[in-house]
């Protein structure tokens, strides 16, 4: 598929997952096959105001392409300001967060906000659009409630501005992230526009994603909480979608070693005191659904250093027999 003038094989991208998708974390989905990154959504109005975080949320490595910044907000203006401001960090393509069900986001009229307001959508899409020479995409759901279903509409209108691709979370704003994603709604988006189609929601291996194809009709696929501890899915999905091949999940002395890999990666670019920090969730994830995970989950959860880290992996591995 093609995003403007941007080939992408056919597989799974990463998710835009706020706190989660930073620049570890892509680095480590592209090392396992990931086609394409999102990386963690932006505050327009923090970039227009110069905020140090938002600036530092946009940086991309060399090693992260291609690769999307996303930009979040409700007023036209502000989103073409912070679309030129991304420029500097060298992204492959923009992309727009119209699908973030979060209060703190939607209750200020920005992410799945914008799916009650079709018209703002539109010229959010067409400021951006005028404002950068790369590829625009727009990420929606499948509509604010049940009531309202209009992801065609939002997709036909960012098309019709100059939109290079949509993706699709099927699901409405006010279900989160159950029950189960709405194949039709995407397959729908899929038939209403020519430009290229991405399929998110409820992805986590092979099979899942070659049936979201199938059902939908869609370009490419999505992965977003079915990579949390798990970067290899990308690879599972290659292998399936190339070969048929269903590879199981790596055995528990590589989990913790990619686990490791991981965190060591995010305090070499955050520092020890931060990364750490951030640390306990990503080995919360990681060490899930292993044997005492209930009890390992507490020392998780007060790491705070590296050292840690590595006695927690060794008391893992032997209590599990490796």
């Amino acid at each position: 598929m093609k995003i403007g003038n941007i080939e992408l094989p056919q597989g799974a991208c990463l998710a835009p997952m706020a706190g989660v998708a930073d620049r570890a974390f892509r680095e480590l989905c592209i090392d396992y096959g990931a086609k394409y990154v999102v990386g963690e959504m932006v505050s327009s109005k923090g970039v227009s105001m110069n905020d140090k975080k938002s600036k530092e949320l946009m940086y991309l490595s060399e090693k992260e392409h291609p690769s999307a910044i996303q930009i979040f907000g409700d007023t036209p203006e502000i989103m073409a300001i912070a679309a030129r401001s991304a420029l500097e960090f060298k992204p492959d393509v923009i992309d727009i967060n119209m699908g973030c069900p979060a209060p703190k986001i939607a209750g200020n009229g920005g992410g799945s906000a914008l799916m009650k307001n079709p018209q703002l959508a539109q010229d959010i899409t067409k400021a951006v659009v005028n404002a950068v020479d790369l590829p625009v995409t727009v990420k929606i759901r499948a509509g604010w409630d049940g009531d309202s279903l209009n992801a065609v509409e939002m997709a036909k209108r960012c098309e019709s501005v100059g939109a290079s691709a949509i993706t699709v979370h099927g699901r409405t704003k006010q279900q989160m992230y159950a029950p189960p994603v709405n194949t039709d709604i995407i397959r729908d988006v899929k038939k209403a526009v020519s430009i290229p189609v991405i399929a998110n929601g409820d992805i986590t291996d092979g099979v899942t994603a070659a049936i979201m194809f199938e059902k939908t009709g869609c370009d490419m696929v999505m992965v977003g909480r079915g990579a949390l501890g798990r970067p290899w899915v990308f690879s599972q999905i290659d292998a399936y979608l190339n070969h048929t091949s269903v590879l199981p999940e790596p055995p528990l002395s590589e989990r913790m070693m990619v686990m490791l890999k991981h965190i060591k990666k995010i305090c070499e670019y955050k520092g020890d005191y931060i990364g750490m920090r951030e640390a306990r969730k990503h080995a919360a994830w990681y060490i899930k659904g292993i044997r005492g995970a209930a009890a390992y989950r507490q020392k998780v959860g007060a790491l705070s250093s590296l050292e840690q880290l590595e006695e927690l992996i060794v008391e893992v591995m032997k209590a599990n027999g490796v």
